[in-house]
Protein backbone atom coordinates (compact mmCIF):
# COMPACT_ATOMS: atom_id res chain seq x y z
CA UNK A 1 0.00 0.00 0.00
CA UNK A 2 1.48 3.34 -1.04
CA UNK A 3 1.85 6.24 1.38
CA UNK A 4 -1.00 8.20 -0.20
CA UNK A 5 -3.43 5.31 0.20
CA UNK A 6 -2.32 4.88 3.79
CA UNK A 7 -2.90 8.56 4.53
CA UNK A 8 -6.34 8.35 2.94
CA UNK A 9 -7.33 5.37 5.08
CA UNK A 10 -6.00 6.54 8.42
CA UNK A 11 -6.94 10.20 8.14
CA UNK A 12 -10.64 10.71 7.38
CA UNK A 13 -10.14 14.43 6.74
CA UNK A 14 -7.54 17.15 6.91
CA UNK A 15 -7.41 18.48 10.46
CA UNK A 16 -7.77 22.22 10.70
CA UNK A 17 -7.24 24.48 13.70
CA UNK A 18 -10.84 23.95 14.88
CA UNK A 19 -10.44 20.16 14.62
CA UNK A 20 -7.22 20.23 16.61
CA UNK A 21 -8.92 22.38 19.25
CA UNK A 22 -11.83 19.94 19.42
CA UNK A 23 -9.38 17.12 20.01
CA UNK A 24 -7.74 18.99 22.89
CA UNK A 25 -11.13 19.28 24.61
CA UNK A 26 -11.95 15.58 24.42
CA UNK A 27 -11.94 13.66 27.71
CA UNK A 28 -9.08 11.20 28.09
CA UNK A 29 -10.56 8.80 30.66
CA UNK A 30 -13.98 7.51 31.69
CA UNK A 31 -13.76 9.62 34.84
CA UNK A 32 -13.37 12.75 32.69
CA UNK A 33 -16.28 11.80 30.44
CA UNK A 34 -19.40 13.75 31.46
CA UNK A 35 -22.91 12.36 31.03
CA UNK A 36 -24.14 9.10 29.47
CA UNK A 37 -23.94 7.52 32.93
CA UNK A 38 -25.49 4.20 31.91
CA UNK A 39 -23.20 3.74 28.92
CA UNK A 40 -20.17 4.84 30.90
CA UNK A 41 -20.75 2.42 33.79
CA UNK A 42 -21.49 -0.52 31.50
CA UNK A 43 -18.31 0.18 29.58
CA UNK A 44 -16.36 0.47 32.82
CA UNK A 45 -17.45 -3.04 33.86
CA UNK A 46 -16.59 -4.49 30.44
CA UNK A 47 -13.19 -2.78 30.39
CA UNK A 48 -12.26 -3.91 33.90
CA UNK A 49 -13.30 -7.49 33.11
CA UNK A 50 -11.30 -7.59 29.87
CA UNK A 51 -8.24 -6.08 31.59
CA UNK A 52 -8.44 -8.58 34.45
CA UNK A 53 -8.50 -11.48 31.98
CA UNK A 54 -5.78 -9.95 29.83
CA UNK A 55 -8.05 -10.24 26.79
CA UNK A 56 -9.10 -7.89 24.03
CA UNK A 57 -12.42 -6.20 24.74
CA UNK A 58 -15.38 -7.54 22.79
CA UNK A 59 -16.27 -5.55 19.67
CA UNK A 60 -18.18 -2.34 20.43
CA UNK A 61 -20.85 -0.51 18.42
CA UNK A 62 -21.56 3.11 19.40
CA UNK A 63 -24.65 4.68 17.85
CA UNK A 64 -26.20 8.12 18.17
CA UNK A 65 -26.41 11.58 16.60
CA UNK A 66 -23.22 13.47 15.67
CA UNK A 67 -21.23 15.25 18.36
CA UNK A 68 -22.21 13.16 21.39
CA UNK A 69 -18.78 11.63 22.05
CA UNK A 70 -18.53 8.40 20.05
CA UNK A 71 -14.98 9.11 18.89
CA UNK A 72 -14.00 10.23 22.39
CA UNK A 73 -15.33 6.99 23.88
CA UNK A 74 -13.41 4.94 21.31
CA UNK A 75 -10.19 6.71 22.28
CA UNK A 76 -11.00 6.30 25.97
CA UNK A 77 -11.47 2.55 25.44
CA UNK A 78 -7.96 2.33 24.01
CA UNK A 79 -6.57 4.51 26.82
CA UNK A 80 -8.25 2.46 29.55
CA UNK A 81 -6.96 -0.77 28.00
CA UNK A 82 -3.50 0.75 27.48
CA UNK A 83 -3.82 -0.48 23.89
CA UNK A 84 -2.81 1.00 20.51
CA UNK A 85 -5.52 3.05 18.76
CA UNK A 86 -5.98 2.90 14.98
CA UNK A 87 -8.62 5.11 13.37
CA UNK A 88 -10.25 5.14 9.95
CA UNK A 89 -13.68 5.82 8.44
CA UNK A 90 -16.11 3.75 6.43
CA UNK A 91 -15.98 5.92 3.27
CA UNK A 92 -12.16 5.77 3.26
CA UNK A 93 -12.12 1.97 2.92
CA UNK A 94 -12.50 1.41 -0.81
CA UNK A 95 -10.91 -2.00 -1.39
CA UNK A 96 -10.57 -5.27 0.49
CA UNK A 97 -6.83 -4.69 0.40
CA UNK A 98 -7.30 -1.51 2.45
CA UNK A 99 -8.98 -3.49 5.23
CA UNK A 100 -6.49 -6.35 5.00
CA UNK A 101 -3.54 -3.96 5.27
CA UNK A 102 -4.92 -2.34 8.40
CA UNK A 103 -6.02 -5.55 10.12
CA UNK A 104 -2.77 -7.41 9.53
CA UNK A 105 -0.78 -4.45 10.90
CA UNK A 106 -2.69 -4.36 14.21
CA UNK A 107 -0.86 -5.07 17.43
CA UNK A 108 -2.36 -7.53 19.95
CA UNK A 109 -5.39 -6.08 21.82
CA UNK A 110 -5.37 -2.98 19.60
CA UNK A 111 -8.52 -0.86 19.29
CA UNK A 112 -9.49 -0.44 15.62
CA UNK A 113 -11.98 2.43 15.28
CA UNK A 114 -14.16 2.73 12.16
CA UNK A 115 -16.16 5.96 12.10
CA UNK A 116 -19.31 6.14 9.95
CA UNK A 117 -19.27 2.37 9.71
CA UNK A 118 -22.75 2.41 8.15
CA UNK A 119 -21.16 3.88 5.01
CA UNK A 120 -18.95 0.85 4.54
CA UNK A 121 -19.51 -0.89 1.21
CA UNK A 122 -21.55 -4.08 1.70
CA UNK A 123 -19.07 -6.14 -0.30
CA UNK A 124 -16.23 -4.94 1.93
CA UNK A 125 -18.31 -5.45 5.05
CA UNK A 126 -18.05 -9.22 4.66
CA UNK A 127 -14.28 -8.95 5.06
CA UNK A 128 -14.84 -8.08 8.71
CA UNK A 129 -17.00 -11.13 9.50
CA UNK A 130 -14.26 -13.78 9.95
CA UNK A 131 -11.92 -11.16 11.45
CA UNK A 132 -14.45 -10.26 14.14
CA UNK A 133 -15.57 -13.81 14.89
CA UNK A 134 -12.41 -15.89 14.57
CA UNK A 135 -9.52 -13.39 14.26
CA UNK A 136 -8.83 -14.82 10.84
CA UNK A 137 -8.64 -13.13 7.45
CA UNK A 138 -9.15 -15.17 4.24
CA UNK A 139 -7.36 -13.64 1.26
CA UNK A 140 -7.83 -14.77 -2.35
CA UNK A 141 -4.59 -14.97 -4.30
CA UNK A 142 -4.71 -15.12 -8.07
CA UNK A 143 -7.66 -15.19 -10.43
CA UNK A 144 -9.79 -17.71 -12.27
CA UNK A 145 -9.12 -21.42 -12.02
CA UNK A 146 -5.72 -20.86 -10.44
CA UNK A 147 -7.04 -18.75 -7.59
CA UNK A 148 -6.51 -20.00 -4.06
CA UNK A 149 -7.51 -18.80 -0.61
CA UNK A 150 -4.92 -18.15 2.06
CA UNK A 151 -6.11 -17.57 5.63
CA UNK A 152 -4.10 -15.22 7.81
CA UNK A 153 -4.26 -15.35 11.59
CA UNK A 154 -4.91 -11.97 13.18
CA UNK A 155 -3.97 -10.86 16.69
CA UNK A 156 -6.92 -10.40 19.08
CA UNK A 157 -8.30 -6.90 18.59
CA UNK A 158 -11.35 -4.76 19.36
CA UNK A 159 -13.33 -3.26 16.52
CA UNK A 160 -15.17 -0.12 17.63
CA UNK A 161 -17.74 1.04 15.10
CA UNK A 162 -19.46 4.42 15.29
CA UNK A 163 -22.63 5.24 13.41
CA UNK A 164 -25.20 7.99 13.27
CA UNK A 165 -27.61 5.71 11.40
CA UNK A 166 -27.65 2.28 13.01
CA UNK A 167 -30.61 1.24 10.86
CA UNK A 168 -28.38 1.23 7.79
CA UNK A 169 -26.09 -1.45 9.25
CA UNK A 170 -26.72 -4.94 7.95
CA UNK A 171 -27.96 -7.44 10.53
CA UNK A 172 -24.95 -9.79 10.15
CA UNK A 173 -22.52 -6.97 10.91
CA UNK A 174 -24.56 -5.50 13.76
CA UNK A 175 -24.94 -8.90 15.42
CA UNK A 176 -21.18 -9.39 15.54
CA UNK A 177 -20.77 -6.52 18.00
CA UNK A 178 -20.92 -8.03 21.46
CA UNK A 179 -21.24 -4.61 23.13
CA UNK A 180 -23.78 -2.16 21.73
CA UNK A 181 -24.57 1.26 23.15
CA UNK A 182 -26.66 4.19 21.98
CA UNK A 183 -25.70 7.70 23.11
CA UNK A 184 -28.54 10.13 23.83
CA UNK A 185 -28.74 13.92 23.85
CA UNK A 186 -27.27 15.56 26.96
CA UNK A 187 -29.21 17.36 29.67
CA UNK A 188 -28.40 21.09 30.13
CA UNK A 189 -26.79 20.41 33.53
CA UNK A 190 -24.32 17.94 31.98
CA UNK A 191 -23.61 20.34 29.12
CA UNK A 192 -22.89 23.11 31.62
CA UNK A 193 -20.32 20.84 33.30
CA UNK A 194 -18.74 20.20 29.89
CA UNK A 195 -18.66 23.93 29.15
CA UNK A 196 -16.94 24.59 32.51
CA UNK A 197 -14.37 21.85 31.83
CA UNK A 198 -13.64 23.19 28.32
CA UNK A 199 -13.40 26.75 29.63
CA UNK A 200 -10.80 25.63 32.16
CA UNK A 201 -8.76 23.89 29.45
CA UNK A 202 -8.95 26.94 27.17
CA UNK A 203 -8.30 29.37 30.05
CA UNK A 204 -11.63 31.13 29.54
CA UNK A 205 -13.17 33.07 32.41
CA UNK A 206 -16.80 32.03 32.78
CA UNK A 207 -19.47 32.13 35.46
CA UNK A 208 -22.24 29.63 36.21
CA UNK A 209 -24.94 31.66 34.46
CA UNK A 210 -22.80 31.95 31.34
CA UNK A 211 -22.21 28.21 31.22
CA UNK A 212 -25.93 27.48 31.64
CA UNK A 213 -26.84 30.01 28.93
CA UNK A 214 -24.54 28.27 26.46
CA UNK A 215 -25.69 24.81 27.54
CA UNK A 216 -29.35 25.70 27.02
CA UNK A 217 -28.65 26.59 23.37
CA UNK A 218 -26.37 23.64 22.57
CA UNK A 219 -28.98 21.24 21.15
CA UNK A 220 -28.04 18.58 23.70
CA UNK A 221 -24.66 18.15 22.00
CA UNK A 222 -21.20 18.66 23.56
CA UNK A 223 -19.61 19.47 20.20
CA UNK A 224 -22.09 22.32 19.70
CA UNK A 225 -21.53 23.50 23.28
CA UNK A 226 -17.77 23.71 22.75
CA UNK A 227 -18.22 25.53 19.45
CA UNK A 228 -20.59 28.09 20.98
CA UNK A 229 -18.25 28.56 23.95
CA UNK A 230 -15.42 29.57 21.62
CA UNK A 231 -17.63 32.03 19.75
CA UNK A 232 -18.97 33.58 22.96
CA UNK A 233 -15.39 33.89 24.23
CA UNK A 234 -14.52 35.86 21.06
CA UNK A 235 -17.43 38.24 21.66
CA UNK A 236 -16.59 38.65 25.35
CA UNK A 237 -12.96 39.50 24.56
CA UNK A 238 -13.78 41.95 21.75
CA UNK A 239 -16.97 43.64 22.95
CA UNK A 240 -17.40 42.55 26.56
CA UNK A 241 -15.39 42.37 29.75
CA UNK A 242 -13.53 39.19 28.83
CA UNK A 243 -15.75 37.13 31.13
CA UNK A 244 -18.37 34.79 29.64
CA UNK A 245 -21.57 35.74 31.47
CA UNK A 246 -25.19 35.05 30.63
CA UNK A 247 -25.48 38.58 29.17
CA UNK A 248 -22.39 38.02 27.02
CA UNK A 249 -23.77 34.67 25.86
CA UNK A 250 -27.11 36.26 24.95
CA UNK A 251 -25.44 39.01 22.92
CA UNK A 252 -22.97 36.73 21.19
CA UNK A 253 -25.51 34.05 20.30
CA UNK A 254 -27.94 36.67 19.01
CA UNK A 255 -25.15 37.80 16.69
CA UNK A 256 -24.74 34.18 15.59
CA UNK A 257 -28.53 33.97 15.01
CA UNK A 258 -28.90 31.20 17.60
CA UNK A 259 -32.14 31.70 19.52
CA UNK A 260 -33.16 30.72 23.05
CA UNK A 261 -34.14 27.19 21.92
CA UNK A 262 -30.81 26.60 20.18
CA UNK A 263 -32.32 26.99 16.71
CA UNK A 264 -30.12 28.64 14.11
CA UNK A 265 -31.09 30.42 10.90
CA UNK A 266 -31.55 27.25 8.83
CA UNK A 267 -33.71 25.65 11.53
CA UNK A 268 -35.98 28.66 11.38
CA UNK A 269 -35.89 28.67 7.56
CA UNK A 270 -37.15 25.08 7.59
CA UNK A 271 -39.98 25.96 9.98
CA UNK A 272 -40.81 29.13 8.03
CA UNK A 273 -41.03 27.14 4.81
CA UNK A 274 -43.41 24.66 6.41
CA UNK A 275 -45.53 27.31 8.13
CA UNK A 276 -45.67 30.06 5.51
CA UNK A 277 -44.34 28.97 2.12
CA UNK A 278 -46.43 25.80 2.13
CA UNK A 279 -49.16 27.12 4.43
CA UNK A 280 -48.90 24.24 6.87
CA UNK A 281 -49.49 21.50 4.29
CA UNK A 282 -47.31 18.34 4.40
CA UNK A 283 -44.06 18.78 2.44
CA UNK A 284 -41.79 16.12 0.96
CA UNK A 285 -38.12 16.14 1.96
CA UNK A 286 -36.84 16.86 -1.55
CA UNK A 287 -39.26 19.79 -1.93
CA UNK A 288 -38.26 21.16 1.46
CA UNK A 289 -34.61 20.81 0.47
CA UNK A 290 -35.13 22.97 -2.61
CA UNK A 291 -37.16 25.52 -0.66
CA UNK A 292 -34.42 26.18 1.92
CA UNK A 293 -31.42 25.61 -0.37
CA UNK A 294 -29.88 22.76 1.64
CA UNK A 295 -29.12 19.12 0.81
CA UNK A 296 -31.87 16.68 1.75
CA UNK A 297 -29.39 14.44 3.62
CA UNK A 298 -28.19 17.39 5.71
CA UNK A 299 -31.75 18.33 6.64
CA UNK A 300 -32.61 14.73 7.55
CA UNK A 301 -29.44 13.92 9.49
CA UNK A 302 -28.46 17.26 11.07
CA UNK A 303 -31.46 19.55 11.42
CA UNK A 304 -34.56 17.38 11.51
CA UNK A 305 -33.66 15.26 14.58
CA UNK A 306 -33.45 18.29 16.84
CA UNK A 307 -36.67 19.80 15.48
CA UNK A 308 -38.38 16.47 16.13
CA UNK A 309 -36.97 16.28 19.67
CA UNK A 310 -38.22 19.79 20.42
CA UNK A 311 -41.69 18.92 19.12
CA UNK A 312 -41.52 21.54 16.36
CA UNK A 313 -41.84 19.18 13.40
CA UNK A 314 -43.64 15.94 12.60
CA UNK A 315 -43.11 13.29 9.95
CA UNK A 316 -46.30 12.05 8.34
CA UNK A 317 -47.00 9.63 5.45
CA UNK A 318 -47.51 12.67 3.19
CA UNK A 319 -44.46 14.65 4.31
CA UNK A 320 -43.11 16.97 6.99
CA UNK A 321 -45.47 19.29 8.86
CA UNK A 322 -44.89 21.99 11.45
CA UNK A 323 -46.50 21.60 14.86
CA UNK A 324 -48.39 24.20 16.86
CA UNK A 325 -45.16 24.70 18.82
CA UNK A 326 -43.37 25.73 15.61
CA UNK A 327 -45.96 28.42 14.90
CA UNK A 328 -45.67 29.65 18.48
CA UNK A 329 -41.87 29.72 18.24
CA UNK A 330 -42.04 31.84 15.08
CA UNK A 331 -44.77 34.08 16.49
CA UNK A 332 -47.31 32.95 13.88
CA UNK A 333 -50.96 32.01 14.14
CA UNK A 334 -51.43 28.26 13.46
CA UNK A 335 -53.85 27.37 10.66
CA UNK A 336 -56.81 25.02 11.01
CA UNK A 337 -56.20 21.29 11.28
CA UNK A 338 -54.49 19.83 8.21
CA UNK A 339 -55.35 16.28 7.05
CA UNK A 340 -52.30 14.07 7.54
CA UNK A 341 -53.45 11.06 5.46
Amino acid sequence: MDEFAEARIQTPGVLGAEDELDRSLRPKTLDDFVGQEGVREQLRVSLEAASARGEALDHVLLAGPPGLGKTSLAQIIAEELDAPFVMTAGPALERKGDIAALLTALEPRAVFFVDEIHRLNRALEETFYPAMEDSRLPITIGQGAGARVVTLDLPPFTLVGATTRAGLLSTPLRDRFGIQHRLEAYAPADLARIVHRSAEILDIRINEAGALAIAARSRGTPRVANRLLRRVRDWAEVRGTGVVTDAAADEALALLEVDHEGLDRLDRDILNALCTTFSGAPVGLSTLSIAVGEEADTIEDVYEPYLLQRGLLRRTPRGRVATAGAYEHLGLEPPGEQPLF
